[in-house]
């Protein structure tokens, strides 16, 4: 019998990586779509030569669907598409098209494989807790009101719904709508390898602050690669449902830099390092998300098994060493 195969977008980002190493010890045959100008891609294939690259772009339609008709794969995880709300609002039709629309091609040609081939196929959407938007209930579990007050929110609503409409098709279509999820690999263009970074930085000159938006902001913040492992886990259900995956505890963004320059060594003054820059503040924000993961649990075995001190400690530490091999 040959090896399970999948099929991974967004492989080299911080999910796909982790995603991509955790299947190829499982001893998957692994295939990624990246961009032909993805700086990554170069140094991905040299750290993980088993896997296959595929160059594309998730605005060609034609071309996503023929790569997935091609590959023929047993599980599928859409995890590319626009990473930051703050994009989306500037470029909100990329978003919408990247984001959502990408994710109906894939299905597509997901269900055209499994028709063709008469086994199942297994697609993972990668969803978000920002299609709950301004949700009224607390916490957000599968059942909380898909009401998206963004771009993004709302391109992931719709990828969301279509992995709905093509369960009913006979496809098995999960949506993992994951929370905040963190680690060492986070790029610095999000908040809060930003904060690490320069809780590193000033943890070794003694000075610098860090430029922040909302610092009441309540957020779930995960470990990564457990939530890679929930997706795989969902992948290989008997049943293709929904899932939140998240850890039902928040902190504020406050909260996160504090436990960042604590590790960092500065003490008890942390807050002097710390700014509001007004240019930073979303035009809508969510003020609180909590994500319910009973079903995950429940159903999967799933449970998380790094807490946000660690989390933290985890990312400041690797980026102190970055500034030690500089």
């Amino acid at each position: 019998m040959s090896a399970r195969r999948a099929l991974v977008t967004g492989i080299t980002g911080q999910d796909g990586g982790y995603l991509a190493e955790l299947l190829l010890a499982d001893g998957v045959e692994v295939h990624g779509l990246v961009h032909h100008e993805d700086a990554l891609a170069a140094e991905f294939a040299r750290t993980h030569p088993e896997a296959v690259l595929h160059p594309g772009d998730l605005a060609d339609h034609a071309g996503l669907r023929a790569l997935v008709e091609e590959v023929e794969p047993d599980e599928v995880y859409n995890l590319a598409g626009v990473s930051s709300v703050a994009f989306s609002w500037e470029h909100p039709v990329t978003t919408a098209e990247l984001t959502g629309v990408a994710a109906a091609v894939m299905l597509q040609g997901a269900l055209a494989v499994q028709e063709r081939s008469g086994r199942r196929v297994s697609f993972v959407q990668a969803s978000s807790s920002e299609i709950f938007g301004e949700a009224s209930t607390f916490p957000q579990d599968e059942t909380t009101p898909v009401r998206p007050v963004s771009p993004y929110g709302a391109a992931k609503a719709f990828a969301h719904h279509m992995v709905t409409v093509y369960r009913g098709k006979g496809l098995h279509a999960t949506s993992c709508i994951l929370f905040n999820h963190e680690s060492p690999r986070r790029p610095p263009t999000f908040v809060t390898r930003k904060i690490t970074a320069a809780a590193a930085r000033i943890g070794r000159d003694g000075h610098g602050t860090i430029q922040l938006g909302n610092l009441d902001a309540r957020r779930d913040w995960g470990w990564a690669p457990d939530y890679v492992d929930a997706m795989v886990r969902a992948a290989r259900h008997a049943t293709a449902e929904d899932f939140v995956i998240a850890t039902g505890e928040t902190h504020t963004v406050a909260e996160f830099a504090e436990t960042a320059l604590r590790r960092a060594g500065v003490g008890d003054d942390w807050r002097r390092h710390v700014e509001v820059d007004p240019e930073l503040l979303r035009p809508v924000d969510t003020p609180l998300m909590v994500g319910d993961a009973g079903k995950v649990r429940r159903e999967l075995g799933w449970q998380p098994t790094v807490g946000f001190a660690e989390l933290v400690a985890q990312m400041v530490d690797h980026d102190v060493e970055l500034l030690q091999d500089r």
